[in-house]
């Protein structure tokens, strides 16, 4: 039977989460799936583990973006859903109501240019920082640009898919931002029904707020067009197995030198200083967050 969604997951030593989301998928009802693992492990333990759990496991270099382009390529259905390998549906429903939520939104437009994104929510293994994962929950949840990551999941029809080019595939890293990007500024953008749950790991090993600065230092060199940030910044963003605390001061020290060095510096300010005036509505959704 020709699948309904093909649900892409690109892995990296994931030998132990890797699994768990292949049984939650495997569990959701209402709707024909073809599981594609696109792993870039150094051995095949992943790989095994993937396979013997029946998913179809791909093996490709190292790079988020290139692995999540071939299991696009080597995928069956209409419909392609990204995932990270740490992620969780929540409703024994979800990829059924999520792709129904898509179809119905094209429809109702008329235009394939649509893509589906689900809001988060933390599975987290420590206590406390709870402000700071309410407010970042609340970001997934807001469908506004520069919101959206590849945590969150993409839906999208193939067409639309192949139309915007895949996945930027220049850094091992950024391709969920930059096809964001794309799509707000080609189509539009719908928030799933039901949460996808999302692994807080990242945050507890390299320190809940440094990690979350980084994330927010990226996002602005990325938008700003700071390409000589990420040429100087050795290791931005460690695979989950090489994940350790986080020391903000050289890549604050690589922001600087990149803007320092850049033949355009007061464009450069200029655009920074528009891209930080533009996410002004955070300071209110923040306070919102803190509210008793």
């Amino acid at each position: 039977m020709t699948p309904q969604l093909s649900v892409v997951v690109p892995t990296l030593d994931e030998a132990t989460a890797a699994p768990v989301l292949i049984r939650a998928l495997h569990a959701q009802q209402g709707i024909e799936l073809e599981v594609i693992i696109v792993d870039a492990s150094p051995d095949e333990t992943t790989a095994r583990a993937c396979r013997g759990l029946g998913a179809r496991v791909l093996r490709r270099s190292r790079g988020r973006g290139r692995q999540m382009n071939a299991g696009a390529a080597a995928s069956h259905a209409d419909s392609l859903l990204f995932l990270h390998a740490d992620s969780r549906p929540t409703h024994p429903r979800q990829l059924r109501r999520a792709l129904d939520c898509l179809n119905a939104g094209i429809a109702a437009v008329g235009d394939t240019r649509t893509a589906g994104h689900f809001p988060l929510r933390f599975l987290r293994n420590r206590s406390g920082h709870g402000r700071l994962f309410r407010f970042i929950e609340a970001k997934s949840a807001s469908n506004r640009p520069g919101t959206v990551n590849g945590d969150q999941g993409l839906l999208i029809r193939r067409d639309y898919f192949e139309a915007l080019g895949g996945f930027d595939t220049h850094l091992p890293y950024l391709e969920d931002q930059r096809i964001a990007a794309h799509i707000f500024a080609q189509g539009r953008w719908l928030l799933l029904p039901d949460a996808l749950e999302t692994s807080a790991r990242r945050f507890e090993a390299g320190g809940h707020y440094r990690v979350y600065a980084l994330m927010a230092l990226i996002q602005v060199m990325n938008e700003a067009g700071v390409d000589g940030f990420f040429e100087r910044a050795a290791g931005l963003y460690a695979a989950q197995s090489e994940l350790q605390r986080i020391e903000l001061r050289s890549y604050l020290r690589a922001a600087a030198e990149a803007i320092a060095f850049h033949p355009r510096r007061l464009e450069l300010t200029r655009r920074i200083a528009r891209n930080l005036g533009g996410n002004a509505w955070q300071i209110n959704l923040l306070m919102s967050v803190l509210r008793p």
